[in-house]
């Protein structure tokens, strides 16, 4: 996609164009946060999205007026009407087109040139970068047309943030769900500012747990659900590096752009890093992996009895130690999940481990937990006192770890002068 005469900052001009779903109700907080930003917000609405918020609503929010359609028409008092080459002017004075929701419609119409309402027709004529919120029921995202959609607008360059897994309206549990405004938001903010920093990077990152089997149907694992690692990774891919996510079984959708290799016990997920070391100039290690394993596994599941049942266990290859082992040049970092003593806990790893970081938080009863959507935690390095990170959004916290690992790769070119 053509990227011409993109303004920075404060400057730049967005079209906010909004689909008919039911996510329709998030694009006002989508606008605040816009607006909040400097940016200039233009809202653009199909006829569906109107039966899902009033144009009122952005009108009042965006102060400019919400075109609703090609056409005049009496009927709607509420829409501001365009003229005939509306469609051409709004294209050339706007720097970035964001569509939330994105519906599977509308995806369709963008992929195959369709110009059937003013958002389609305006979007043919824009030239600038297009991000996309997609927003619909699992079943339609799953499908193989709308997937091929997805790859069509990919190719062409086209920016894509979600969709989110988890509850959604119509009562299925699944990819589908708009991504939090704010995350939007900072795609937006990302696009426009070109930040690309850590391009050249190549990060290699583990996510999720890993589970040990007992026998075919049981295994030792933990509550780790991927969700820290995962939001790293894609933060990571969204500012410009080559990612490799080598990931325990999770319940989460594969972050666009990302090489992701899964594996299930913390044999598999050391020999998965291993393989990918050499390539990695940055090591993210946030996997929850198993310390122990059983030694035996039974090849038969093992029926219950009245008699107690001891099971022999042995650890398992400490995969952080062994990256730092091969560590050379590249920037290692852990992660510390401790129920206690977090800054000692942290700093012990980071010694033992040879990491240039470790990021520790508390899990459990007074900690935030593996399982949230939140994370609070301390960046611990060698040469600054610790940086306590508070409670926000995991999305949140991978931005800060990237920008402290910006850093450390910033002050070791710096040191090598």
């Amino acid at each position: 996609m053509p990227q011409e005469g993109v303004r920075q900052s404060s400057q730049a001009r967005i079209i906010l164009g909004i689909g008919g779903g039911i996510a329709a109700y998030k694009s006002a907080e989508l606008a605040r946060i816009l607006i909040q930003r400097g940016y200039s917000v233009q809202p653009v609405m199909t006829r569906a999205a109107t039966e899902f918020i009033t144009p009122l609503t952005l009108s009042s929010l965006t102060h400019r007026k919400v075109i609703t359609s090609l056409f005049a028409s009496g009927e709607d008092s509420t829409a501001v009407l365009s003229s005939a080459i509306e469609h051409i002017d709004v294209a050339l004075e706007n720097d970035l087109l964001i569509v939330a929701p994105a519906t599977a419609d509308l995806m369709a119409q963008f992929a195959h040139g369709l110009a059937g309402d003013f958002l389609a027709t305006m979007h043919l004529a824009f030239t600038g970068p297009v991000l996309l919120a997609p927003a619909m029921n699992t079943n339609m995202w799953n499908h193989a047309a709308t997937q091929a959609n997805l790859r069509v607008l990919r190719e062409r360059g086209y920016h894509f943030v979600g969709p989110d897994a988890g509850d959604l309206a119509c009562g299925m549990v699944g990819a589908g769900r708009l991504s939090d405004p704010l995350e939007i938001a900072d795609a937006a903010t990302a696009i426009l500012n070109g930040r690309q920093d850590l391009a050249g990077e190549t990060i290699l990152i583990t996510a999720g747990p890993t589970q040990e089997a007992i026998d075919p149907v049981r295994m030792i694992t933990n509550r780790s659900s991927g969700k820290m690692g995962y939001a790293i990774a894609e933060k990571a891919v969204k500012r410009g590096a080559r990612v490799i996510l080598v990931s325990g079984p999770v319940a989460l959708a594969a972050p666009q752009g990302v090489e992701l290799i899964r594996v299930e016990s913390a044999e598999q997920m050391k020999n998965g890093v291993l393989e990918h070391l050499d390539a990695a100039s940055i090591f993210i290690s946030v996997a929850a992996v198993a310390d122990y394993r059983p030694t035996s596994p039974a090849d038969q599941k093992v029926k219950k009895t009245a008699s107690r049942l001891s099971i022999e266990l042995e650890p398992t290859t400490d995969i952080l130690a062994e990256v730092g082992r091969r560590k050379g040049d590249r920037i290692v970092i852990g992660f510390a999940a401790e129920t206690q003593n977090l800054a000692a806990e942290g700093k012990r790893k980071l010694e033992s481990k040879n990491c240039d970081m470790v990021v520790a938080n508390l899990v459990g009863p007074n900690g935030t937990g593996f399982e949230g959507d939140d994370n609070e935690v301390v960046l611990i390095t060698r040469d600054k006192e610790p940086q306590a990170i508070p409670k926000a959004a995991k999305r949140e916290i991978a931005r800060h770890i990237l920008d402290a690992v910006l850093d450390l790769r910033l002050s070791a070119r710096a040191a090598k002068r």
